[in-house]
């Protein structure tokens, strides 16, 4: 989001090595997310198992977001700030202002609507979780992450909506008579302070809360069922626990998922919070706080675009292997591991319809892989025999009610 309320240049100028290093931070900046989203995009985009999880959408419209923030809007922020004068002109000063507000608010929707997504697919039952994020569904809330940033941004940026008696301030401050400098000035009247903060950060920020409030609700649930799960596989080992096995790492899964979604909105707050926590206060406080602050309260948000493909490398299993798979050149090493991959020539067994290689293993490995072998098959033998003989039962007790019932009728 741009200067919302005041001139967030430093009006005092840096000396030589002060530029050096805050150009040098700002840089890095700027690369860390440019390559740290193109990274999530390409890793979505070429790893077939990641295209097959509907929140990825999300993620990679967002990144794209945070892509066009740290090319279009971070490097003229960054020249401003530097060298202390605004060169490109009054109208593109107005659309770098209005892409700024666009795409920092469609980068707080993209946030909003991951947290929806979790929310049906870990508190709702998955039968529901996929009648409600249906690809129409999931291809509407994205257009309405593009589409309603505009209605703050653009449309009343370019009307001057926003500076409605403020416009004596507005150029007063854009011009340093001292330095005789030229800003680029983005001051705003309360209304639209009040309204653009509260679409673009205070409704998506609630809707966030209570959609992982839920979340974390759920997962505690979540956690105990599988602490009960746990202890009812240790007691009885005999019986098969496919399901179960099934439904503890479904659970595991959307656990995890929920905490690093977690994590990144808590970052995302703690980016963006400052920001627009003194954008309402401060035209009620006759825009006094200082540029430096809003530079520091800007640029903290604008850390938030290229923090989220780190949060994913870190914490998100499969996007760590893609981008390691990326940047180790397709590396073997880091691939998912195949059956269908083995080249290497060597003995096999088939245990429970999956096969196991065995040609780098000793004999008594061997003599292990068959037992466990042995082992399943007794229990899967077990366990038809149980069926068979519940089913029998079943029949047999049908038949009695049915020889009841006649003798009934016939009395």
């Amino acid at each position: 989001m741009d200067k919302f309320d005041t001139n967030v240049s430093s009006k005092e100028g840096f000396g030589s090595v002060e530029k050096v290093v805050l150009l040098t931070f700002l840089s890095a900046v700027i690369l860390m997310a440019i390559l740290g989203n193109l990274l999530v995009m390409v890793a979505v985009c070429w790893d077939r198992q990641l295209r097959k999880i509907k929140t990825n959408y999300f993620i990679v419209s967002l990144a794209f977001a945070d892509l066009l923030v740290s090319v279009l809007v971070m490097p003229f922020g960054a020249i401003e700030l530097v060298q202390d004068i605004w060169i490109y002109g009054e109208m593109f000063c107005l659309v770098r202002t209005s892409l700024d507000v666009l795409l920092t608010t469609a980068s707080i929707f993209h946030l909003c609507c991951i947290s929806l997504d979790r929310y049906y697919a870990i508190c709702c039952q998955p039968l529901v979780y996929r009648n409600k994020m249906t690809p129409l569904r999931i291809a509407l809330m994205l257009g309405g992450c593009w589409v309603i940033p505009t209605f703050i941004s653009f449309l009343p940026i370019m009307q001057g909506w926003n500076n409605i008696g403020i416009i004596d301030l507005i150029e007063k401050r854009k011009f340093n008579q001292n330095s005789n400098s030229t800003y680029c000035v983005f001051m705003v009247n309360k209304p639209y302070a009040i309204t653009c903060s509260v679409v673009a950060f205070y409704i998506p920020f609630l809707l966030m809360v209570l959609a992982y409030y839920r979340i974390y609700v759920t997962a505690k649930e979540h956690a105990h069922q599988i602490q009960m799960l746990q202890r009812a596989g240790a007691s009885s080992e005999s019986r098969p626990q496919s399901a179960d096995q099934h439904s503890t790492h479904r659970m595991r899964t959307e656990t995890k998922a929920a905490k690093t979604l977690c994590i990144i909105m808590g970052c995302f707050c703690l980016c963006w919070a400052p920001f627009f926590v003194t954008n309402i206060v401060d035209p009620f406080i006759d825009y006094s706080v200082p540029g430096q602050v809003w530079t520091a309260f800007l640029w903290l948000g604008y850390i938030n675009s290229g923090l989220n493909p780190f949060l994913y490398a870190f914490l998100n299993k499969s996007f760590r292997r893609a981008f390691l798979i990326i940047l180790c050149c397709d590396d073997e090493r880091y691939r998912r591991p195949s059956i269908l991959g083995q080249t290497v020539p060597c003995s096999t067994t088939t245990i429970n319809g999956s096969t196991h290689v065995l040609s780098s293993g000793t004999e008594t490995d061997r003599k292990k892989l068959w037992n466990k072998e042995e082992k399943i098959d007794q229990t899967i033998q077990m366990s038809k025999r149980k069926r068979k003989k519940k089913a029998s039962l079943s029949y047999e007790g049908l038949i009695l009610l049915g020889r009841k019932s006649c003798f009934k009728e016939g009395k």
